[in-house]
């Protein structure tokens, strides 16, 4: 039996804004982590245990997946299972452009759901995916954009507005970590802006985020690094500049949350200039 070989490619479509991702014969896991921007994909195979903001899931193919920027997620194959996976990546402002051209109300959308078992909205996914790796004519790749919005908007989607989340009291550790995340950021630091101990802080900090102090600041630096990498800056000076202690360190964490290297990251771009 020929074992399927392992691939991942990412494109970036600079007249959407937005990625496409994919996956094929994937068996490794994604560690707890969130992105800056929504994803919309599907499972194309393969069973996965999901956790998100707190609940799990079983997923398999026929799926369809939704996150929001900054919710928390990770996954682990099931029996070994390997993973075929489609998704694109829009940002908020991305996002928000498209849901008022929609819409025709300026807002932003908040997915109300992280899974949709055996949606039909997958093959919109698909059919937006092949366009853009296919180079089909803009027109061809709006279409099929705003085909799949229309459809995630009207039955899995609100307005964020509409339900305003309560300030939770560590909140300013977040946005300490955000504002400071290139700096050497320590647990004894963080505890002592709380005024809890380091064992309380982190307990009660994982409960609220659904994600420990130091995942959520490997995020956050995993985030600024995809923008520095598609700035062109060198991957030495973005290790530093983004907190890793070396380029090794940085690489490794990348890998681990992106599912591709730094450098083929940056390569993405580099071609879409080229």
């Amino acid at each position: 039996m020929i074992e399927k070989q392992e691939q991942r490619h990412i494109l970036f479509d600079e007249s959407l804004g937005l990625e496409a991702y994919q996956l094929t014969g994937v068996v490794q896991k994604f560690p707890n982590h969130f992105h800056e921007f929504y994803v919309i994909g599907f499972i194309e195979g393969g069973k996965r245990h999901l956790w998100c903001k707190g609940k799990e899931y079983d997923t398999t193919s026929g799926d369809l997946i939704l996150f929001n920027p900054y919710d928390n997620h990770f996954c682990a194959p099931v029996n070994h299972e390997l993973l075929d996976y489609r998704a694109v990546n829009i940002p908020i402002e991305c996002m928000k452009k498209a849901a008022k051209d929609i819409t025709g109300k300026e807002y932003q959308p908040e997915f109300i759901c992280n899974v949709v078992p055996q949606s039909e909205l997958a093959n919109y996914v698909a059919t937006l995916y092949d366009a853009i790796v296919n180079h089909a004519c803009y027109m061809e790749r709006q279409e099929a954009f705003y085909l799949l919005l229309e459809g995630i908007l009207r039955e899995y989607a609100r307005d964020f507005n509409e339900t305003p989340s309560q300030p939770k009291p560590l909140d300013h550790l977040c946005t300490y970590m955000k504002d400071h995340f290139m700096d050497n950021i320590s647990l004894d630091e963080l505890a002592d802006m709380a005024a809890m101990s380091r064992s309380y802080l982190l307990r009660n900090f994982t409960k609220q985020y659904g994600i420990s102090p130091y995942r959520y600041l490997q995020s956050i630096r995993i985030e600024k690094a995809k923008q520095l990498l598609e700035e062109q800056v060198p991957l030495i000076e973005i290790a530093d500049m983004c907190g890793f202690s070396d380029q090794s360190h940085f690489s490794n964490y990348f890998k681990e949350f992106i599912g591709v290297t730094p450098k083929q990251y940056q390569r993405i771009f580099q071609e879409s200039e080229g």
